[in-house]
């Protein structure tokens, strides 16, 4: 399938899910292997990170952000959610959105940037839909805060 089908396809099953509500906790740490683990992790937020600070259309929302706290809260919150070890010990995604009034397209350009990280990686794209229906329901929570 050519990528930006598969991209769309993705965002679509994304925020289809997001109406799901919370995550349960996750059990399983398969997508946290799949994902290649911590250094996998780290090296996808790390991507999605320099996709951000490209993309006109999202960077100025990131401009009073400290990076290097947003890089750890993302590490911690994508681990989790695919299963990993570890604690997420950040804000509740409400707390940290509210005033931002983050607009649909603002938080699908997000949801771009982390497919274009994860894609750059070579993660298998079942791996990349199962952590994008992880972070969806989210969405809720993020978007016109």
């Amino acid at each position: 399938m050519h990528p930006l089908p598969r991209r769309l396809a993705v965002l679509t099953l994304s925020l289809g899910l997001s109406a799901c509500g919370s995550t349960a906790p996750v059990t399983d740490d398969s997508l946290y292997q799949a994902l290649g683990g911590q250094s996998g992790i780290e090296r996808i937020v790390e991507g999605l990170l320099i996709n951000i600070s490209d993309n006109p259309q999202i960077v100025g929302h990131f401009a009073e952000t400290d990076i290097d706290r947003l890089n750890q809260k993302l590490i911690e919150q994508f681990c989790v959610e695919s299963g990993g070890p570890c604690e997420y010990t950040g804000d509740s995604m409400r707390d940290s959105h509210t005033g931002l009034n983050l607009t649909e397209a603002d938080f699908n350009a997000l949801v771009e940037d982390l497919i274009d990280a994860m894609q750059a990686l070579d993660v298998p794209v079942t791996a990349q839909n199962r952590l994008l229906a992880r972070l969806a329901p989210m969405r809720s929570e993020i978007i016109y805060r």
